[in-house]
């Protein structure tokens, strides 16, 4: 298993991009009535049209890895309701109550928001960019200690 620990980071992030894009396409389905849906949802409809801006929004983040934590455990909230609500009261087991993505979506997210984001996300670009330049207190300590 020690093998497959150098590509730990970029399947984590190609494993983010898809779980993500994935995530923003149900979005997209519900709003503007995408990819095989019988209609978009009346904007503002109380849960359909709120779940589906949550899915897209936090699909795209997610995806993109722009605050990847924070959108993951939203997202994976949003599924949760979703499955205890919608799902659930019609069948306790997601393969009888078609609850099978929203418990995908509730787990899968969960675990990048505890993860993180992994390779290829845009979060990483200015963390990289903070780490390259000392810090002003490490740069005072490191002057104090010379002297």
């Amino acid at each position: 298993m020690h093998r497959l620990d150098p590509a730990r980071e970029h399947v984590l992030g190609l494993y983010r991009i898809i779980v993500g894009f994935l995530f923003a396409c149900h979005g997209l389905k519900t709003l503007f009535g995408l990819f095989g849906a019988k209609s978009a949802a009346a904007v503002g409809s109380w849960p359909g049209w709120w779940a589906a801006v949550i899915q897209l929004v936090c699909g795209v983040l997610v995806c993109v890895g722009l605050g990847t934590r924070v959108a993951a455990v939203i997202g994976s909230g949003s599924m949760a309701y979703a499955y205890f609500v919608v799902h659930l009261p019609t069948g306790l087991f997601p393969i009888q109550n078609g609850g099978e993505a929203a418990v995908l979506f509730c787990w899968s997210l969960l675990l990048i928001a505890f993860v993180g984001a992994g390779r290829f996300a845009l979060g990483n670009l200015s963390v990289r960019q903070r780490s390259s330049e000392p810090a002003p207190e490490r740069a005072t300590v490191q002057k104090v200690q010379n002297v």
